[in-house]
Order: structure tokens, then sequence, then C-alpha cells
């Protein structure tokens, strides 16, 4: 115990010396991702006032907007006896948990009606953490029919200075716009972009000229890419598109930690020149850039599932955390801190992106060498990982709170997975490629599986170690779900085994622990003891919790295991994996719920971004949120081939200027709530650009299966089902 102690002294001290994160401007609206109305909005109105809304929310303008590509607009009618409100709701994005300092709030008004006096326009009141309101602000807007910015500065909360206390961005969860007391009856129309706090009044100017050094056209978009941004000062990065190379005009704009955007133009066969210019956080532009032409082209199948390959494999390469190599949790989020198990997908990702030739055998060395040479160093716990690194020390990350400060070995496992392929794929003789494979044998090797069992003659494998706390979470492996890698990578290990046998004590459990495990979170006592054996929609499922839940169990463990190759006496996961993809595909076809977009090429419930929070959809009616994941029917690629080309065409072709970006799909989005994620998940990217591989070539399957302990891994296994 002084050890343990004095390591976790070790671990404050460190703590303490971390890299500063990334601080993200407290912003209320940029863009809307999605046209019709902005979903952190609401619009509402008493008396013989009104407020313009669709389904009580603001509607967004594609025609007038301060930066591309939308604005708000406000089209309101002020009455006495009456009061509207506009109430924007910031979105809190995971991982988006520092700021910059908030000197002053800043919003760009236009006011369209002519006539418009300074009380016609709204007042601005900020909504506090505990839901109680600052005083008024109240907006002046000298110029009409022009843009103009509007900063009221955080060191007050009114324009008359009646309350003086200052307030951080981060203590305020929204702001409203309301009718002014005393203002004038009449109808009046505004727009209001780029709303939220900025951290100085007086920014300085941007020096950097802007270079694009790329373009590339696919079937309805154009990749740019350019030199990477140093100026401290670019508050965005503007993007100027002509059809003609003469007339340009700004179609979008990206963030100055990305240096890509991708334009999704609709039409097949054109061409388009660009050109890009910086602005501070004044929106002071800098002289654009030379123009760079690209054209759309027809694309096939084939060429179809490698752009969604490589573009889901630039997630892993060119936006990793920058020390480690590693995967980000996710994107737009925080920047120094990795995600253990994403990176084993991540690496996994890689070796596709090496062998399609999205990047040079050399350039992977040198990627994995890294890589290796950091997990090597970073901090471990009796061999196992943490569920998040900071990618700058190599530390433990504690993201989901004091207790997640220590191991935690299903991220363990996929990390490990990921690394066992790259160390059979990575076979030359000469020193990189050798540093490479003993570096991973090291690492696999000192992991202690065997001590994860807490006590010695558990049934079960436990998820997570904490160093101060040891097993305070105390949750034991059962299956079915993501986890059956952390059993079959125990039975497998070399030097810190677990007996074949806990398979079935553990993950396959069938005793009132397991039966009550499964029934909690299925809400169902359907396959509650492991087997499952009921047909649903005209499906036999031999093994699953409820109808199979969501599709990331079939995905997570199966990167790099081969389910054709792994059976027990239950079923062969292939089998069961693929009728619990055909389980999940019928529900959406079916679509009992009436969902708007969900069909035979729109399937694929599965974990991801939320509206208000992440959640795991499953084709039951009472865990489907009426979101659209792409990497559920995606990633299904080994399973249905053919219902998953026809959902990447349908989420390309038909809603690709939606949810088409740089790094290929976000995470999610919903036709129904007309609402679209900002983000990409590192545990969602990995695993279309691997499982199309594995249906495509069987790359990785094939890699990782070739592993000498993963064959006596699973001939350990096949001689205990023959004893069951």
């Amino acid at each position: 115990m002084f050890h343990q102690r004095l390591l976790f002294v070790f671990l404050t001290i460190s703590a303490l010396c971390t890299a500063q994160e990334y601080e993200y401007n407290y912003s209320f609206f940029r863009n809307s991702p999605v046209a019709g109305h902005y979903f952190y909005s609401k619009a509402t109105s008493t008396g013989n006032a009104a407020i313009e809304n669709i389904d009580q929310r603001l509607p967004v303008s594609e025609k007038i907007f301060h930066t591309a590509g939308n604005a708000l607009k406000l089209r309101y009618k002020n009455a006495t006896g009456g009061k509207w409100e506009a109430t924007l709701s910031h979105n809190s994005i995971r991982g988006q948990d520092h700021f910059k300092k908030a000197a002053f709030f800043s919003c760009w008004v236009f006011v369209e009606t002519a006539g418009t006096k300074e009380t016609d326009l709204p007042i601005i009141q900020f909504i506090k953490s505990d839901s109680t309101l600052s005083l008024p602000f109240f907006l002046a807007v000298p110029d009409k029919k022009k843009w103009q910015q509007v900063k009221l500065s955080t060191s007050v909360n009114s324009n008359t200075g009646d309350d003086k206390v200052s307030f951080n961005a981060g203590d305020i969860i929204g702001v409203i716009f309301s009718q002014r007391t005393g203002a004038g009856a009449g109808e009046h129309i505004m727009y209001i972009d780029d709303i939220g706090f900025l951290s100085t009044e007086a920014p300085a100017p941007v020096a950097a000229v802007p270079l694009i050094v790329d373009a590339k056209g696919y079937a309805k978009h154009i990749d740019i890419s350019w030199k990477p941004v140093t100026d401290g000062n670019v508050h965005l990065i503007n993007i100027f598109r002509s059809s003609n190379g003469k007339d340009y005009t700004s179609v979008g704009v990206q963030q100055p930690y990305i240096n890509r955007y991708a334009d999704y133009t609709g039409e097949t066969g054109k061409k388009y020149f660009y050109k890009i210019s910086y602005v501070n956080s004044d929106f002071a532009e800098t002289k654009r850039s030379a123009p760079i032409a690209a054209s759309t082209r027809a694309m096939s199948d084939d060429e179809l599932m490698t752009m969604v390959q490589e573009a889901s494999f630039r997630y892993y390469w060119e936006a990793a955390e920058p020390s480690s190599g590693l995967s980000k949790e996710n994107i737009h989020g925080r920047h120094n801190m990795i995600a253990s198990g994403a990176s084993g997908f991540g690496i996994m990702a890689l070796l596709v992106g090496t062998e399609r030739k999205f990047i040079t055998r050399q350039q992977s060395v040198e990627r994995f060498v890294r890589i290796v040479n950091f997990l090597d160093k970073a901090e471990t716990f009796h061999g196992a990982y943490p569920h998040f690194i900071d990618g700058t020390t190599g530390m433990v990350v504690p993201f989901f709170g004091k207790r997640d400060n220590g191991a935690d070995l299903v991220e363990t496992s996929f990390l490990m997975q990921g690394l066992l392929a790259a160390r059979q794929y990575f076979s030359g003789i000469d020193a990189n490629e050798t540093l490479i494979r003993n570096t991973i044998d090291k690492i696999w090797k000192r992991v202690e599986w065997s001590w994860f069992k807490q006590y010695p003659d558990s049934k079960f494998l436990y998820w997570h170690w904490s160093p101060d706390q040891e097993w305070v979470i105390n949750h034991n492996l059962i299956g079915w779900n993501e986890t059956m890698v952390t059993y079959l990578l125990a039975i497998a290990s070399p030097t810190y085994a677990v007996p074949a046998s806990m398979y079935y004590s553990g993950w396959a459990n069938q005793d009132s622990t397991g039966q009550q495990y499964r029934s909690s979170w299925g809400q169902t006592a359907d396959g509650s003891m492991y087997s499952n054996g009921k047909t649903y929609g005209g499906v036999k499922l031999d093994v699953g919790v409820s109808n199979g839940g969501p599709l990331f169990f079939t995905h997570y463990s199966y990167l790099g295991y081969d389910p054709h190759a792994i059976n027990d006496k239950y079923t062969n996961y292939f089998k069961n994996n693929q009728n619990i993809a055909r389980i999940n595909y019928n529900y959406c076809v079916e679509n009992p719920l009436h969902i708007k977009g969900y069909g035979d090429s729109a399937w694929g419930l599965t974990a991801s971004d939320g509206p208000f929070s992440y959640s795991a959809d499953e084709p039951v009616k009472w865990q489907d949120h009426k979101k659209i994941t792409p990497t559920g029917a995606i990633s299904s690629f080994p399973y249905l081939p053919a219902e998953a080309m026809k959902a990447i065409k349908n989420y390309y072709f038909n809603y690709g200027n939606l949810i088409w970006g740089e790094y290929g799909f976000k995470d999610s989005f919903s036709p129904e709530m007309n609402w679209c994620s900002e983000i990409y998940m590192g545990l969602n990217q990995a695993p279309m650009t691997v499982m199309i591989e594995n249906h495509r070539t069987g790359l990785i399957w094939k890699l990782f299966m070739s592993s000498p302990e993963i064959k006596a891994g699973l001939e350990k296994l096949a001689a205990e089902t023959s004893r069951q």
C-alpha cells in the first residue's frame, strides 16, 4: 500500500504539469448544421406579440448571413400587452470543457426592416447556470442593412451598471433576445450570427498568408487542404468557391486547428475554384490565397468505399494527438486527451491506410515508432492502460470523474487488438520495424489479465481498478456486449492468462448474477441466460440480450478477431453477428415508431452522439432515440454488404450536404428532429475503415488471427467448449 500511495502522490504532482488544453470560444451560434430551424433555440410569444418559428424554434436563413453558411432570422412583432422571446441554449459538445476567458459578449446583427428604431430592437439577457437571469442589455445598431458587431462587456451585467458582478462564460447556459419594455408596436426583421463570448476586445491582426496545398474532387464534393495555421490570432478560415474562376462566394468557415475543408457541392462532373482567407475575432480579413481548382466526377461503388475508408482514416492520421500519434476521443473535443480504445481501433485504420496507399509504408513506420515509444512509457496499472491518457505527459486523465483514474481493462483490450495486428503487419527486418514488433510484444505481455479477477476464485474479470480506490467501480464483465475481446485476450495471454473456463463462468455466466445483469439493461428476460434462442422478425438469435442490442456489440470485439473462427457451445459468432445486423436492419425497415429517414438505406442503431447526450440506441422502441448513426450500417459491411452499400450511397448522395465532412460521415443525425451531430468520434470512425477492409480483403482479420497467441487462445476455448 505504501508504493500505491507513493504512486498516487506522484500522479497528483504530474497532473499539475499537464500541458494546457486547447481553449475554445464559448459560443451560442455560428452556423446551424441543418437547414430549416436551429435545434438549440426556442421561440415563444404571448398576447398580440409574435415571433416567426418552426416548431417553436428559430428559422435559419441561408441567404443572409455573416459567416457562411447561415444565420438566425428574427422576424418579430412587438405589441403592448404581449411579449416575444428567442432563447439560444449553449450546446455542450463532448470534450469542449476548456474555454477562453470571456472579455465580452459578441454578436453580429443585420437589421433588414427600414425605419426600425433603437427602441424597436430586442434586449439581451443571459441565463445563468442557476437558471437566474442577468439584467438586460440594450441593443444599439446605428446602421441598418449592414452587418455590425455588437460588443457587451462581461464586467457588468447591464448597460445601466446596476449589477456589477462579473461572470465567466461557463456560468452562462443560454442567451435570450426579447421584446424591449415600451417598444412600439410593429413588425421587424433582423438576422443574428456569430453569437458568443470572445477573449479580447481588440484582437491583433493576422500576419500569416494562407496557402492552399491540395484540392481533390469526388462524386459530390471537393476536398481542399492548406498549410497548417500557426498564427494564434486566426479565429476562423473563410472558404470561397467559384465556378468560373472569377466570381467567388463564401461557402463555409473552418476552425484554425483543422487544415482541410470538405465542400459538398452536390453536383457531379463540374469544375470548381477555391480561395481561402484568415480572419481574427473581429473578422478582419487577410489577403486571400492563390486559387486552386478541382472537378467532381462519377465514382464506382468500389471507389465510394475507398473514399469512406480514406476520409475516416484521416481522423487517425492527420488529426491525431501529435505527441503520441494516437486517437483523440472526439473532434471537436479535447486536443491533448487520447482515448486508448479508440486508439486501438485507429491503429487498425492506419494499417488499412498503409495498405491502401493513403500513406507510404515509411510514413506508417515513423508514426508507429512514435506510437509504441509513447505507449511503452505511458502510465499503466498492472500493465493495463486507463481509458483516457494525456498525450503530452502519458498520464491518466480522469475524464469520467475521480473514480476513472486507473486501469480500464476493456479499453486496454481494444488497444491490444490493434497493437497485435500491427505487430503482425510490421514484419520487416530493419531496425524500426523490429522496434515496433518488440515494443508491442513487451506491452502485450505485461498486461496482468489474471490480476483483474479481483480475487483468486472469481468467476469474472473486472472492468476498472483505481490506484487509490482500488475496485470502487466493481463492474464485473458479463456478456452479451462489447467485451468478448477482453475474455478472449485474457485467455490468450502468454504471461498472465486466465483459465478458459472463465469464458463460461464470466462472459457467458448463467447464474443469478448474469441473469440480473442482462435483464436489467435489456429490460427483458430475453437472453438473460446468455443464450437467447428466440426469433425476431423471422430471424433466429442464438445469443444476445433482447433482440441483439446496439450494433457496436458486433463491431468492437471483431475488428481484429474474425468472428468466423469464434465458436462456443451456443453459436458461431459470424452467423450470430449477421443475424443481429439483420434484426437491426429489419427494425429500421419496419420502422414501428415512424421515424423520418429510417428505411432500407438508413439503418443500424448503435451508440453515438445525440442532441443532449451520448446514447446506445437499440432496435427496440424504448431505446430508439430517433437518430441515424452511419457507422452502424457501414461497419456491418462483412455481415450485410448489399445493405451497407445502399446505406453509404444514401448517406453520401442524399444527406452529404448535412453529414459529410473532413473525416467522413459525422457521428449521427436525425431528420426527425432536424438535428445533426457536430462531432466525429474515435470509437466510430475507425470501424468503418476497418470493417469495409475486412469485407474487401480480410486484411485486419488475417493479420490479427495470424498471431500465435490468438490461435492458441481459441484452441483453449475450443477445448473448454468440448468439456462443457
